[in-house]
Protein backbone atom coordinates (compact mmCIF):
# COMPACT_ATOMS: atom_id res chain seq x y z
CA UNK A 1 0.00 0.00 0.00
CA UNK A 2 1.09 3.16 -0.96
CA UNK A 3 0.10 6.37 1.22
CA UNK A 4 -0.83 9.41 -0.96
CA UNK A 5 -2.09 11.54 2.32
CA UNK A 6 1.34 12.83 2.84
CA UNK A 7 5.01 13.74 0.69
CA UNK A 8 4.62 15.62 -3.12
CA UNK A 9 1.18 16.15 -4.62
CA UNK A 10 3.13 16.07 -8.03
CA UNK A 11 5.67 13.07 -7.23
CA UNK A 12 2.95 11.10 -6.57
CA UNK A 13 0.91 12.08 -9.68
CA UNK A 14 4.02 11.32 -11.70
CA UNK A 15 5.09 8.18 -9.70
CA UNK A 16 1.59 6.84 -10.50
CA UNK A 17 0.89 8.04 -14.28
CA UNK A 18 4.10 6.69 -15.78
CA UNK A 19 3.44 3.12 -15.11
CA UNK A 20 -0.13 3.89 -15.75
CA UNK A 21 0.69 5.50 -19.28
CA UNK A 22 2.91 2.52 -20.20
CA UNK A 23 -0.29 0.21 -19.37
CA UNK A 24 -2.32 2.57 -21.59
CA UNK A 25 -0.17 2.53 -24.42
CA UNK A 26 -0.14 -1.34 -24.18
CA UNK A 27 -3.78 -0.85 -24.67
CA UNK A 28 -3.68 0.74 -27.61
CA UNK A 29 -0.77 -1.05 -28.63
CA UNK A 30 -3.09 -3.88 -28.91
CA UNK A 31 -5.12 -1.91 -31.50
CA UNK A 32 -2.54 -0.52 -33.45
CA UNK A 33 -0.32 -3.96 -34.25
CA UNK A 34 -4.09 -5.13 -35.28
CA UNK A 35 -4.68 -2.12 -38.22
CA UNK A 36 -0.79 -2.20 -38.74
CA UNK A 37 -0.89 -6.14 -40.06
CA UNK A 38 -4.87 -5.65 -40.87
CA UNK A 39 -4.20 -2.59 -43.55
CA UNK A 40 -1.87 -5.23 -45.71
CA UNK A 41 -5.43 -7.10 -46.26
CA UNK A 42 -6.66 -4.14 -48.23
CA UNK A 43 -9.40 -1.36 -47.05
CA UNK A 44 -12.44 -3.40 -46.48
CA UNK A 45 -10.51 -5.59 -44.16
CA UNK A 46 -9.17 -2.24 -42.52
CA UNK A 47 -12.46 -0.91 -42.37
CA UNK A 48 -13.82 -3.97 -40.62
CA UNK A 49 -11.66 -4.29 -38.00
CA UNK A 50 -11.82 -0.44 -37.36
CA UNK A 51 -15.43 -0.39 -37.28
CA UNK A 52 -15.46 -3.79 -35.15
CA UNK A 53 -12.87 -2.45 -32.73
CA UNK A 54 -14.84 0.38 -31.96
CA UNK A 55 -17.02 -1.80 -29.95
CA UNK A 56 -14.12 -1.86 -27.31
CA UNK A 57 -15.34 1.40 -26.25
CA UNK A 58 -18.47 -0.07 -25.55
CA UNK A 59 -16.88 -2.47 -23.45
CA UNK A 60 -14.77 0.02 -21.80
CA UNK A 61 -17.50 1.49 -20.96
CA UNK A 62 -18.82 -0.98 -18.97
CA UNK A 63 -15.20 -1.67 -17.46
CA UNK A 64 -15.29 1.99 -15.96
CA UNK A 65 -18.28 0.96 -13.58
CA UNK A 66 -15.72 -1.59 -12.18
CA UNK A 67 -12.87 0.71 -12.73
CA UNK A 68 -13.99 3.67 -11.06
CA UNK A 69 -15.85 2.32 -8.11
CA UNK A 70 -13.48 -0.41 -7.14
CA UNK A 71 -10.44 2.22 -7.34
CA UNK A 72 -12.17 4.93 -5.78
CA UNK A 73 -13.53 2.98 -2.80
CA UNK A 74 -10.60 0.99 -1.84
CA UNK A 75 -8.60 4.53 -1.91
CA UNK A 76 -11.45 6.16 0.44
CA UNK A 77 -10.51 2.96 2.49
CA UNK A 78 -7.09 3.09 2.17
CA UNK A 79 -7.47 6.85 3.64
CA UNK A 80 -9.21 5.97 6.49
CA UNK A 81 -6.95 3.03 7.19
CA UNK A 82 -9.87 0.32 6.99
CA UNK A 83 -8.25 -2.54 5.26
CA UNK A 84 -11.31 -4.74 5.95
CA UNK A 85 -13.33 -2.13 3.62
CA UNK A 86 -10.82 -2.64 1.08
CA UNK A 87 -10.82 -6.40 0.81
CA UNK A 88 -14.15 -6.70 1.08
CA UNK A 89 -15.05 -4.02 -1.72
CA UNK A 90 -12.00 -6.42 -4.00
CA UNK A 91 -13.90 -9.27 -3.51
CA UNK A 92 -17.64 -7.72 -4.38
CA UNK A 93 -15.74 -6.18 -7.64
CA UNK A 94 -13.89 -9.24 -8.47
CA UNK A 95 -17.64 -11.50 -8.56
CA UNK A 96 -19.45 -8.80 -10.14
CA UNK A 97 -16.23 -8.70 -13.04
CA UNK A 98 -16.84 -12.91 -13.52
CA UNK A 99 -20.66 -12.54 -13.74
CA UNK A 100 -20.13 -9.55 -16.72
CA UNK A 101 -17.56 -11.95 -18.70
CA UNK A 102 -20.42 -14.25 -19.23
CA UNK A 103 -22.89 -11.57 -19.95
CA UNK A 104 -20.71 -9.80 -22.33
CA UNK A 105 -19.61 -13.16 -24.29
CA UNK A 106 -23.68 -14.55 -24.68
CA UNK A 107 -24.29 -10.69 -25.74
CA UNK A 108 -21.51 -9.75 -27.89
CA UNK A 109 -21.73 -13.63 -29.70
CA UNK A 110 -25.80 -12.75 -29.79
CA UNK A 111 -25.52 -9.00 -31.40
CA UNK A 112 -22.17 -8.91 -33.75
CA UNK A 113 -24.43 -9.24 -36.83
CA UNK A 114 -26.99 -6.00 -36.13
CA UNK A 115 -24.05 -4.22 -34.68
CA UNK A 116 -22.30 -4.42 -38.35
CA UNK A 117 -25.01 -4.12 -39.99
CA UNK A 118 -25.33 -0.89 -38.05
CA UNK A 119 -21.94 0.55 -38.85
CA UNK A 120 -21.43 -0.51 -42.46
CA UNK A 121 -23.44 -0.20 -45.83
CA UNK A 122 -20.00 -2.55 -47.34
CA UNK A 123 -21.09 -5.98 -47.07
CA UNK A 124 -17.52 -6.74 -47.57
CA UNK A 125 -16.46 -4.59 -44.56
CA UNK A 126 -19.46 -6.15 -42.52
CA UNK A 127 -18.43 -9.58 -43.13
CA UNK A 128 -14.44 -8.85 -42.55
CA UNK A 129 -15.85 -6.89 -39.27
CA UNK A 130 -18.30 -9.69 -37.45
CA UNK A 131 -15.26 -12.51 -38.19
CA UNK A 132 -13.09 -10.31 -36.14
CA UNK A 133 -15.60 -9.69 -33.33
CA UNK A 134 -15.96 -13.72 -33.19
CA UNK A 135 -12.39 -14.21 -32.39
CA UNK A 136 -12.24 -10.84 -30.22
CA UNK A 137 -15.24 -10.87 -28.45
CA UNK A 138 -13.36 -13.52 -25.31
CA UNK A 139 -10.48 -10.68 -25.17
CA UNK A 140 -12.84 -7.95 -24.43
CA UNK A 141 -15.76 -9.77 -22.05
CA UNK A 142 -11.84 -10.79 -19.91
CA UNK A 143 -11.32 -7.06 -19.50
CA UNK A 144 -13.76 -6.96 -16.81
CA UNK A 145 -11.87 -9.59 -14.41
CA UNK A 146 -8.14 -7.30 -15.39
CA UNK A 147 -9.78 -4.25 -14.81
CA UNK A 148 -11.29 -5.49 -11.20
CA UNK A 149 -7.56 -6.83 -10.31
CA UNK A 150 -5.92 -3.63 -11.46
CA UNK A 151 -8.25 -0.84 -9.97
CA UNK A 152 -8.20 -2.38 -6.65
CA UNK A 153 -3.68 -1.98 -7.16
CA UNK A 154 -4.55 1.14 -8.36
CA UNK A 155 -6.56 2.30 -5.08
CA UNK A 156 -4.00 1.39 -2.85
CA UNK A 157 -1.52 3.34 -4.45
CA UNK A 158 0.01 0.55 -6.27
CA UNK A 159 0.42 0.39 -9.92
CA UNK A 160 3.80 -1.34 -11.72
CA UNK A 161 2.69 -4.84 -11.24
CA UNK A 162 -0.39 -4.60 -13.23
CA UNK A 163 2.48 -2.26 -15.83
CA UNK A 164 4.52 -4.95 -16.04
CA UNK A 165 1.88 -7.88 -16.50
CA UNK A 166 0.25 -5.72 -19.52
CA UNK A 167 3.59 -5.12 -21.17
CA UNK A 168 4.29 -9.20 -21.59
CA UNK A 169 0.73 -9.67 -22.74
CA UNK A 170 2.07 -7.44 -25.15
CA UNK A 171 5.06 -9.14 -26.76
CA UNK A 172 2.80 -12.25 -26.56
CA UNK A 173 0.51 -10.23 -29.03
CA UNK A 174 3.24 -8.96 -31.09
CA UNK A 175 4.78 -12.29 -31.45
CA UNK A 176 1.27 -14.02 -32.39
CA UNK A 177 0.09 -11.30 -34.52
CA UNK A 178 1.66 -11.46 -37.94
CA UNK A 179 1.76 -15.99 -37.04
CA UNK A 180 -1.76 -15.44 -37.11
CA UNK A 181 -2.78 -13.11 -39.52
CA UNK A 182 -0.29 -13.45 -42.46
CA UNK A 183 0.53 -17.14 -41.11
CA UNK A 184 4.37 -16.60 -40.29
CA UNK A 185 6.01 -20.14 -39.20
CA UNK A 186 2.65 -21.81 -39.91
CA UNK A 187 1.70 -21.08 -43.33
CA UNK A 188 -1.70 -20.75 -42.61
CA UNK A 189 -3.05 -17.13 -42.95
CA UNK A 190 -6.57 -16.29 -40.66
CA UNK A 191 -6.48 -12.64 -41.88
CA UNK A 192 -8.81 -10.63 -39.35
CA UNK A 193 -9.50 -13.78 -37.57
CA UNK A 194 -5.88 -13.88 -36.51
CA UNK A 195 -5.87 -10.28 -35.13
CA UNK A 196 -8.89 -10.87 -33.14
CA UNK A 197 -7.49 -14.25 -32.13
CA UNK A 198 -3.70 -12.67 -30.94
CA UNK A 199 -6.31 -10.12 -28.75
CA UNK A 200 -7.74 -12.69 -27.48
CA UNK A 201 -4.82 -15.04 -26.09
CA UNK A 202 -2.65 -11.78 -25.01
CA UNK A 203 -5.29 -10.90 -22.44
CA UNK A 204 -6.18 -14.19 -20.96
CA UNK A 205 -2.36 -14.94 -20.39
CA UNK A 206 -2.43 -11.08 -18.31
CA UNK A 207 -5.63 -12.21 -16.54
CA UNK A 208 -4.12 -15.28 -15.76
CA UNK A 209 -0.35 -14.30 -14.61
CA UNK A 210 -2.00 -11.23 -12.54
CA UNK A 211 -4.43 -13.66 -10.84
CA UNK A 212 -1.42 -15.96 -9.95
CA UNK A 213 0.32 -12.07 -8.95
CA UNK A 214 -3.03 -12.07 -6.16
CA UNK A 215 -3.33 -15.48 -5.30
CA UNK A 216 0.66 -15.89 -4.53
CA UNK A 217 1.77 -12.58 -2.91
CA UNK A 218 0.13 -10.40 0.47
CA UNK A 219 -1.33 -7.86 -0.58
CA UNK A 220 -3.24 -4.85 1.11
CA UNK A 221 -6.11 -6.47 -0.59
CA UNK A 222 -6.08 -10.68 -2.03
CA UNK A 223 -8.49 -12.86 -3.56
CA UNK A 224 -11.47 -14.55 -0.94
CA UNK A 225 -14.00 -16.79 -2.84
CA UNK A 226 -15.22 -16.76 0.38
CA UNK A 227 -16.38 -13.63 0.36
CA UNK A 228 -18.04 -13.45 -3.27
CA UNK A 229 -21.25 -14.06 -2.26
CA UNK A 230 -23.28 -10.69 -2.98
CA UNK A 231 -23.57 -7.85 -0.55
CA UNK A 232 -25.91 -5.71 -1.25
CA UNK A 233 -24.78 -2.73 0.03
CA UNK A 234 -21.49 -2.50 -1.44
CA UNK A 235 -22.71 -3.51 -4.52
CA UNK A 236 -24.66 -0.41 -4.39
CA UNK A 237 -21.83 1.49 -3.35
CA UNK A 238 -20.04 0.21 -6.55
CA UNK A 239 -23.11 1.25 -8.70
CA UNK A 240 -23.69 4.36 -7.08
CA UNK A 241 -20.06 6.03 -8.50
CA UNK A 242 -19.53 3.50 -10.94
CA UNK A 243 -22.82 3.83 -13.00
CA UNK A 244 -22.26 7.78 -14.02
CA UNK A 245 -18.39 6.55 -14.60
CA UNK A 246 -19.60 4.26 -17.24
CA UNK A 247 -22.79 5.98 -18.70
CA UNK A 248 -19.87 8.99 -19.67
CA UNK A 249 -17.65 6.61 -21.53
CA UNK A 250 -20.57 4.68 -22.92
CA UNK A 251 -21.80 8.54 -24.25
CA UNK A 252 -17.88 8.39 -26.08
CA UNK A 253 -18.89 5.14 -27.92
CA UNK A 254 -22.41 7.04 -28.98
CA UNK A 255 -20.03 9.59 -30.22
CA UNK A 256 -18.16 7.58 -32.29
CA UNK A 257 -21.27 5.45 -33.58
CA UNK A 258 -22.86 8.86 -35.01
CA UNK A 259 -19.56 9.88 -36.81
CA UNK A 260 -19.46 6.47 -38.29
CA UNK A 261 -23.29 6.67 -39.07
CA UNK A 262 -22.68 10.34 -40.55
CA UNK A 263 -19.50 9.77 -42.89
CA UNK A 264 -20.85 5.91 -44.16
CA UNK A 265 -21.84 7.69 -47.19
CA UNK A 266 -18.42 8.84 -48.30
CA UNK A 267 -17.24 4.67 -48.52
CA UNK A 268 -14.85 2.46 -47.03
CA UNK A 269 -12.30 4.83 -47.11
CA UNK A 270 -13.67 6.95 -44.81
CA UNK A 271 -14.72 4.33 -42.42
CA UNK A 272 -10.99 3.00 -42.38
CA UNK A 273 -9.70 6.59 -42.03
CA UNK A 274 -11.54 7.72 -38.89
CA UNK A 275 -10.93 4.23 -37.38
CA UNK A 276 -7.55 4.53 -38.06
CA UNK A 277 -7.29 8.15 -36.89
CA UNK A 278 -9.54 7.35 -33.80
CA UNK A 279 -6.59 4.69 -32.91
CA UNK A 280 -3.98 7.37 -33.28
CA UNK A 281 -5.55 9.80 -31.25
CA UNK A 282 -6.21 7.92 -28.60
CA UNK A 283 -2.27 6.97 -28.36
CA UNK A 284 -1.47 10.23 -28.19
CA UNK A 285 -4.12 11.15 -25.50
CA UNK A 286 -1.86 8.64 -22.87
CA UNK A 287 -0.30 11.69 -21.54
CA UNK A 288 -2.99 13.60 -20.32
CA UNK A 289 -5.01 10.29 -19.75
CA UNK A 290 -2.30 8.66 -17.37
CA UNK A 291 -1.77 11.76 -15.45
CA UNK A 292 -5.93 12.08 -14.85
CA UNK A 293 -5.81 8.42 -14.10
CA UNK A 294 -3.44 8.71 -11.55
CA UNK A 295 -5.96 11.46 -9.89
CA UNK A 296 -8.51 9.60 -8.77
CA UNK A 297 -6.20 7.81 -6.21
CA UNK A 298 -4.50 10.89 -4.66
CA UNK A 299 -7.68 12.88 -4.67
CA UNK A 300 -9.46 9.48 -3.11
CA UNK A 301 -7.24 8.92 -0.63
CA UNK A 302 -6.61 12.75 0.33
CA UNK A 303 -10.85 12.31 0.35
CA UNK A 304 -10.79 9.47 2.77
CA UNK A 305 -8.42 11.28 5.26
CA UNK A 306 -10.41 14.28 5.23
CA UNK A 307 -7.42 16.22 3.33
CA UNK A 308 -9.65 18.81 1.32
CA UNK A 309 -7.03 21.41 0.92
CA UNK A 310 -4.53 18.40 -0.96
CA UNK A 311 -7.31 17.62 -2.83
CA UNK A 312 -7.95 21.10 -4.79
CA UNK A 313 -3.99 20.75 -5.13
CA UNK A 314 -3.87 17.71 -7.03
CA UNK A 315 -6.22 18.91 -9.37
CA UNK A 316 -4.33 22.23 -10.09
CA UNK A 317 -1.15 19.90 -10.49
CA UNK A 318 -3.09 17.67 -12.58
CA UNK A 319 -4.67 20.34 -15.05
CA UNK A 320 -1.49 22.23 -15.43
CA UNK A 321 0.68 18.89 -15.95
CA UNK A 322 -2.01 18.07 -19.10
CA UNK A 323 -1.63 21.26 -20.49
CA UNK A 324 1.58 21.58 -20.50
CA UNK A 325 1.69 17.56 -22.41
CA UNK A 326 -0.92 18.08 -24.64
CA UNK A 327 0.42 21.38 -25.98
CA UNK A 328 3.63 19.23 -27.13
CA UNK A 329 1.42 16.44 -28.46
CA UNK A 330 -0.58 18.95 -30.33
CA UNK A 331 2.33 20.68 -32.08
CA UNK A 332 3.48 16.62 -32.84
CA UNK A 333 0.33 15.79 -34.25
CA UNK A 334 -0.26 18.75 -36.83
CA UNK A 335 2.92 19.23 -38.52
CA UNK A 336 3.75 15.05 -38.39
CA UNK A 337 -0.04 13.77 -39.04
CA UNK A 338 1.49 12.34 -42.71
CA UNK A 339 4.47 10.47 -41.17
CA UNK A 340 1.95 8.64 -38.52
CA UNK A 341 -0.78 7.51 -41.16
CA UNK A 342 2.01 6.61 -43.44
CA UNK A 343 3.23 4.18 -41.12
CA UNK A 344 -0.06 2.04 -40.86
CA UNK A 345 -1.84 2.32 -44.71
CA UNK A 346 -0.22 2.73 -47.82
CA UNK A 347 -4.15 3.31 -49.29
CA UNK A 348 -3.59 6.92 -50.61
CA UNK A 349 -7.69 7.81 -49.94
CA UNK A 350 -7.60 6.72 -46.75
CA UNK A 351 -3.87 8.38 -45.93
CA UNK A 352 -5.46 11.62 -46.73
CA UNK A 353 -8.62 11.39 -44.95
CA UNK A 354 -6.69 9.98 -41.37
CA UNK A 355 -4.45 13.13 -42.27
CA UNK A 356 -6.92 15.88 -42.34
CA UNK A 357 -9.38 14.40 -39.35
CA UNK A 358 -6.09 14.67 -37.20
CA UNK A 359 -4.73 17.94 -38.30
CA UNK A 360 -8.01 19.27 -37.65
CA UNK A 361 -8.86 16.94 -34.25
CA UNK A 362 -5.82 17.87 -32.84
CA UNK A 363 -6.78 20.71 -31.43
CA UNK A 364 -9.36 18.83 -28.93
CA UNK A 365 -5.83 17.76 -27.35
CA UNK A 366 -5.33 20.72 -24.30
CA UNK A 367 -9.12 21.33 -23.89
CA UNK A 368 -9.91 17.35 -23.75
CA UNK A 369 -6.74 17.25 -21.41
CA UNK A 370 -8.60 19.58 -18.78
CA UNK A 371 -11.66 17.76 -19.23
CA UNK A 372 -9.66 14.18 -18.31
CA UNK A 373 -8.36 16.02 -15.24
CA UNK A 374 -11.91 17.14 -14.45
CA UNK A 375 -13.13 13.79 -14.53
CA UNK A 376 -10.61 12.47 -12.25
CA UNK A 377 -11.25 14.80 -9.51
CA UNK A 378 -15.00 13.62 -10.05
CA UNK A 379 -14.41 9.96 -9.76
CA UNK A 380 -11.66 10.77 -6.81
CA UNK A 381 -13.99 12.73 -4.58
CA UNK A 382 -16.61 9.84 -5.29
CA UNK A 383 -19.21 11.70 -7.24
CA UNK A 384 -19.37 11.26 -10.90
CA UNK A 385 -22.76 12.81 -12.35
CA UNK A 386 -21.12 15.59 -13.16
CA UNK A 387 -18.65 14.16 -15.78
CA UNK A 388 -22.17 12.72 -17.13
CA UNK A 389 -23.88 15.49 -16.86
CA UNK A 390 -21.80 17.60 -18.69
CA UNK A 391 -20.52 14.34 -21.35
CA UNK A 392 -24.32 14.05 -22.11
CA UNK A 393 -24.96 17.77 -23.10
CA UNK A 394 -21.69 17.35 -25.17
CA UNK A 395 -22.54 15.00 -26.98
CA UNK A 396 -26.45 16.36 -28.08
CA UNK A 397 -24.51 19.83 -29.02
CA UNK A 398 -22.59 17.45 -31.44
CA UNK A 399 -24.96 14.97 -32.45
CA UNK A 400 -28.02 17.55 -33.26
CA UNK A 401 -26.15 19.86 -35.83
CA UNK A 402 -24.63 16.63 -37.10
CA UNK A 403 -28.06 15.14 -37.79
CA UNK A 404 -29.02 18.36 -39.65
CA UNK A 405 -25.82 19.00 -41.78
CA UNK A 406 -25.80 15.17 -43.11
CA UNK A 407 -28.93 16.07 -44.69
CA UNK A 408 -27.47 19.16 -46.48
CA UNK A 409 -26.63 18.93 -50.17
CA UNK A 410 -23.15 20.13 -49.57
CA UNK A 411 -22.28 18.28 -47.02
CA UNK A 412 -18.54 17.24 -46.77
CA UNK A 413 -16.14 15.42 -43.86
CA UNK A 414 -14.32 18.05 -42.45
CA UNK A 415 -17.46 19.81 -41.12
CA UNK A 416 -17.70 16.66 -38.93
CA UNK A 417 -14.17 17.28 -37.80
CA UNK A 418 -14.79 21.22 -36.87
CA UNK A 419 -18.10 20.34 -34.93
CA UNK A 420 -15.85 17.62 -32.69
CA UNK A 421 -14.00 20.47 -32.20
CA UNK A 422 -16.22 23.23 -31.12
CA UNK A 423 -18.28 21.00 -28.65
CA UNK A 424 -15.18 19.48 -27.00
CA UNK A 425 -14.75 23.09 -26.08
CA UNK A 426 -18.49 23.41 -24.66
CA UNK A 427 -17.99 20.74 -22.77
CA UNK A 428 -14.49 21.76 -20.94
CA UNK A 429 -15.82 24.95 -20.05
CA UNK A 430 -19.11 23.11 -18.35
CA UNK A 431 -16.54 20.81 -16.42
CA UNK A 432 -14.76 23.86 -15.17
CA UNK A 433 -18.35 25.15 -13.69
CA UNK A 434 -18.63 22.13 -12.16
CA UNK A 435 -15.12 21.57 -10.28
CA UNK A 436 -15.86 24.88 -8.79
CA UNK A 437 -19.37 23.52 -7.46
CA UNK A 438 -17.40 20.61 -6.04
CA UNK A 439 -14.69 22.69 -4.35
CA UNK A 440 -17.64 24.59 -2.69
CA UNK A 441 -18.99 21.48 -0.90
CA UNK A 442 -15.65 20.70 0.22
CA UNK A 443 -15.41 24.11 1.80
CA UNK A 444 -12.74 25.18 -0.72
Amino acid sequence: MEDLTKGSIPKHIVKMAVPIAIGMLVQTCYLLIDLYFVGGLGEQSLGGVSAAANLSMFILALTQMLNVSTGTLIAHAVGRKDQKDANVVFNQSLMVSLVMVLVTLLLGYGFAHDYMNIMSLDARVRAEGITYLYYVMPSLALQFSLVAMSAAMRGAGIVKPAMLVQMLSLVVNIILTPILIDGWLTGYPMGVAGAGLSSTISVAFAVIVLWRYFAKFTQYVSVAPSAWKPKLQVIQKLLKIGFPAGAEFLLIFFNAAFVYWAIQGFGANATAAFGLGTRVLQAMMLPAMAVAFALPAVVGQNVGAKQALRVKQSFKWSVGMSIMLMCVVTACCFFAANSVVAFFTSETEVALIAVTYLTIICFNFVPSGIIFSCTGLFQGIGNTWPGLWSSTIRLVVFVTPLVWLTSQPNFYIEQVWYLSVATVLVQMTLNLYLVKGQFEKLGL
